[in-house]
């Protein structure tokens, strides 16, 4: 699994993200995370929806605006991956096995029952991972937001709401979950 892990690092720095060291991923933690009443912490929305440049700027990391993302290697009980942040952050936790890999992923859902994604020719990682996090949306080789048919399988409709409030179907289609398979193969809608 660490072949794929630095081969993932590697193609996302290929593709224009610059990748924060320890310091910096701190330093970061403070700027666009505040602590939360009764602790742990939660997004300043002061950052949410800014560009990854501005963002980086605030720690003296000057990179092109063309940058669209800053990742980080941290541990699974990182403020990172346990807050939800809506900006180009994202971390980045090496696991040393599949099943880890699901137990921390659940961690972090919250079980907010929301969205998940996996990127895996596997089916069998695929379809256990899918019985684990029972999300309503669930992507397979494919952005998060091809589950709402935004360069994904259907029509990109926002109308009727699931467990969190946001809509995923018309009352036309209405189902609970919604997975899609990208990459060829097999597409479950």
């Amino acid at each position: 699994m660490n072949t794929a892990y630095d081969g993932l690092l590697h193609e996302l720095q290929k593709q224009g993200a610059y990748l924060l060291n320890k310091a910096q991923t701190e330093q970061l933690v403070n700027i666009v995370l505040q602590p939360k009443k009764g602790g742990g912490h939660e997004v300043n929305k002061k950052w949410v929806g800014k560009d990854a440049a501005r963002i980086l700027e605030t720690i003296g990391v000057h990179v092109p605006d063309t940058c669209r993302l800053a990742i980080c290697e941290v541990p699974a009980d990182h403020p990172f991956v346990l807050v939800e942040q809506m900006m180009p952050v994202l971390p980045i936790v090496r696991c040393q096995s599949f099943e880890q890999a699901v137990e921390d992923a659940v961690v972090a859902e919250h079980g907010n029952r929301h969205t998940a994604s996996i990127f895996s020719k596997d089916v069998d990682h695929m379809t256990r991972f899918a019985r684990v996090i029972e999300t309503t949306i669930y992507v397979k080789n494919s952005a998060t937001k091809a589950g709402v048919g935004i360069g994904g399988e259907g029509h990109c409709t926002m109308t009727i709401a699931g467990p969190t409030g946001e809509g995923i179907t018309c009352a036309k289609s209405f189902c609970r979950r919604r997975c899609m398979l990208a990459e060829g193969g097999l597409r479950i809608i």
